[in-house]
């Protein structure tokens, strides 16, 4: 299985990303919104999981334009808001 890692923080990109290696994960690891919209069209991943709060682009933001482009590739989403208001937006962008 083929995963996009989206996430800004460094530390808690290489923790996830070596996790899901460890489990026998193939692993994308990008740190921007902008990066991740780019990886998100030129490869053909299982799974894509998303840091709302990125620089460049959010995940949100991100995540518009995979569902715009009619994309069915799941999405997951990570934040620390705890905030209903911050769920439904994510699950009204399309996320899984």
């Amino acid at each position: 299985m083929k995963i996009l890692l989206a996430e800004d923080t460094r530390d808690l990109n290489r923790v996830i990303t070596v996790a899901l290696q460890h489990e026998g994960y193939e692993v994308d690891p990008v740190y921007d919104g902008e990066e991740a919209s780019a990886h998100a069209f030129q490869n053909g991943y299982d799974l894509i999981v998303l840091d709302i709060m990125m620089p460049k682009k959010s995940g949100i933001e991100v995540l518009r334009e995979i569902r715009s482009a009619n994309s069915v590739t799941p999405v997951l989403l990570l934040t620390a808001r705890a905030e209903v208001d911050d769920r439904v937006s994510g699950l009204d962008a399309g996320a899984d």
